[in-house]
């Protein structure tokens, strides 16, 4: 009998997570079911012959419960922020943040926390396949936020790739604002500041100093007039530093629009993949731990305070009994000859 992919249950502390194996030992992945939550990626490496851990992910559960750095968190019902906590939707007001004065931050949904279960998986000798679920999101359960949502997470790990579709299915009687995206900090080396990166984006978003965008067309730039930020061309990411989202994503030959972190001492790359949405990009300079030692090439559906832009009100409707899916990925390749 042919071995196939392993899918065994474990824990991190007291968090429920799931342990993906290839038959050869060359692929392990590591998910917390709180958030649907990826911990961990390694590869075979094709440079040294062992495993190579391609993120950055929580450490362990006190991480992991904290949220520090949203790391590889699944983003929704919205990604980044909503401007004041507050957005108006079919003619009522939302507060997402109800009582609160003085600093009302909010980003990255609230998924992230929710509890899944594991509701499907399969497995193959060449791909192992989970599928996540959860029905927490419902009116009432969240502040603000007043809809029906079935949400499930599929993940697909194949050899040297993993792929994600999260699927959003409103179960309520009104339509919802949804969006959502992905989270992760990837690393081949550290610190970055070596790695070169190539994003196939024609336009930056422009923001306000709480990384607002700007309203209506001023808050869009052409890469063109933002040359420190411009890396249609590969370029060594050195000293940069970035919290930005990139539009007008090109796609390739195939496609899919594929964002590139390359290792030039090694060859080793990564390719972020999407077929739709935003990049967001964050150096990681700020994080609690480890700054700049991994980036942060999150797919995302909108641009950040997508709930308060007329432009993005199309977008973001999820009407009753319909559903939307939002897929991206990464794929890693290695290569002992370094450029």
């Amino acid at each position: 009998m042919t071995a196939e992919y392993r899918i065994t249950e474990s824990r991190l502390g007291g968090e429920p997570t799931l342990v993906v194996s290839a038959p050869d030992d060359r692929v392990r992945a590591v998910l917390a079911l709180r958030g649907a939550t990826l911990l961990s990626w390694q590869v075979g490496s094709e440079v040294t012959g062992e495993l190579k851990e391609l993120t950055d992910g929580y450490r362990d559960e006190k991480e992991l419960l904290a949220q520090d750095g949203v790391r590889a968190g699944l983003l929704a019902p919205f990604p980044n922020r909503v401007a004041d906590a507050r957005y108006r939707y079919d003619g009522h007001d939302h507060d997402l943040l109800p009582g609160h004065h003085g600093d009302r931050l909010i980003y990255h949904g609230f998924v992230r926390e929710t509890a899944f279960a594991l509701a499907h998986a399969a497995t193959t000798p060449d791909s192992a396949r989970l599928l996540l679920r959860t029905t927490a999101i419902r009116p009432g359960a969240y502040s603000g936020y007043p809809f029906a949502i079935d949400l499930t997470v599929e993940y697909t790990l194949s050899g040297n790739e993993l792929a994600v579709d999260v699927r959003a299915t409103n179960v309520g009687d009104t339509t919802a604002p949804y969006a959502t995206g992905w989270h992760p900090y990837f690393t081949l080396s550290r610190p970055i500041d070596d790695l070169t990166l190539r994003i196939p984006a024609h336009t930056l978003i422009r923001t306000d100093a709480s990384l607002i965008p700007l309203p209506g067309e001023d808050g869009r730039i052409s890469l063109d007039d933002r040359p420190d930020l411009d890396f249609r061309a590969p370029r060594r990411l050195g000293g940069v530093v970035i919290d930005a989202c990139y539009a007008d994503l090109t796609p390739g030959p195939a496609g899919r629009i594929e964002t590139v972190l390359t290792d030039p001492a090694t060859g080793e790359e990564l390719r972020v993949w999407q077929h739709s949405g935003y990049l967001h990009v964050f150096t990681g300079d700020t994080l609690a731990r480890d700054r700049r030692a991994s980036i942060a090439l999150e797919p995302v559906e909108t641009t950040t305070d997508a709930f308060n832009r007329p432009d993005q009100t199309a977008g973001l409707a999820l009407e009753p009994g319909r559903s939307r899916a939002f897929t991206f990925g990464v794929g890693y390749a290695g290569s002992a000859n370094a450029s």
